[in-house]
């Protein structure tokens, strides 16, 4: 009985009641029949059953003599099928489009010294992103040659901050400061 809850119903009597989604769009019937069928369609047995329903129809092909209809319960099948699917399919999309944009803004949300403005910056016009993208590949460009320079290319401390020489690698090998040196391709 771990997980259900109980209530008392109407007439005094208990009833059974399912605990809530922690993710309340699981509670809409859509939503539950696109999850089950994203599931099952996407799941081997399903393949295998599409390779046996093919299969199936190649075969009544004789006992139908390859009538003119024959074709046409295949491509009505698979019309009607595919039509669905496109809906069933869309629905994870749309929800994965929505969702995917704020994974990064929740961290540049919580990283401290992070620019805030870059927050939802999808909805910039494109004239807007494009001088933001020259920004940071000027930023970039920068870096890389703070880099051959044997500078650091962030405002943080590495991990390592001694400088720790391997018994292999000579002192050429390193870079003041502990950092090994960093190809940078041109």
């Amino acid at each position: 009985m771990q997980g259900r809850q109980t209530a008392v119903g109407p007439r005094g009597g208990a009833r059974r009641r399912e605990p809530r989604s922690r993710y309340p769009y699981t509670r809409v019937p859509f939503a539950r029949v696109a999850t089950w069928t994203a599931h099952a369609t996407g799941h081997p047995l399903a393949f295998v059953l599409a390779v046996l329903l093919i299969a199936g129809w190649l075969v009544t092909g004789p006992l139908f003599r390859f009538s003119d209809t024959w074709p046409l319960v295949l491509t009505t099948g698979t019309t009607s099928v595919t039509f669905l699917m496109v809906f069933r399919i869309q629905n994870p999309q749309n929800r994965d489009s929505a969702a995917v944009p704020l994974k990064p803004d929740e961290l540049i949300r919580a990283v401290a010294g992070a620019h805030h403005a870059l927050l939802d910056l999808e909805e910039l016009a494109e004239g807007d992103v494009e001088r933001l993208r020259g920004r940071y590949q000027e930023m970039a460009r920068r870096a890389r040659g703070d880099l051959l320079r044997g500078l650091r290319d962030t405002d943080t401390a590495d991990l390592a901050e001694r400088p720790q020489r391997s018994a292999r690698a000579g002192p050429a090998a390193r870079r003041p400061g502990g950092r090994s040196r960093m190809t940078v391709p041109s």
